[in-house]
């Protein structure tokens, strides 16, 4: 029996939160910009900073860090990292 795992946005992780990518619903440049730096489903990924009005946030994930706005970030859905490191 597979058991399911609970999705949310990436825009909810907390600062120093890992998850792991489930799904990307983004469409257009910005999806495939992404997918280029690894930004696939099965890859770990951690909310390093916001910043101070709230939007951007800074993510590392495979090695590099990316900021994206609020409205990207809760296209793309995540779940929780069974290992809470990354690579």
């Amino acid at each position: 029996m597979q058991s399911t795992k609970s999705v949310r946005p990436l825009c909810s992780l907390a600062y120093g939160e890992t998850a792991v990518i489930a799904s990307v619903y983004l469409h257009g440049a910005i999806r495939r910009r992404l997918q280029d730096l690894g930004w696939i489903p099965g890859t770990a990924i951690r909310c390093l900073q916001t910043a101070g009005g709230g939007d951007p946030t800074a993510y590392a994930v495979r090695g590099g860090v990316v900021a994206l706005r609020h409205r990207d970030a809760k296209m793309i859905l995540v779940h929780k990292n069974d290992s809470d490191t990354i690579e």
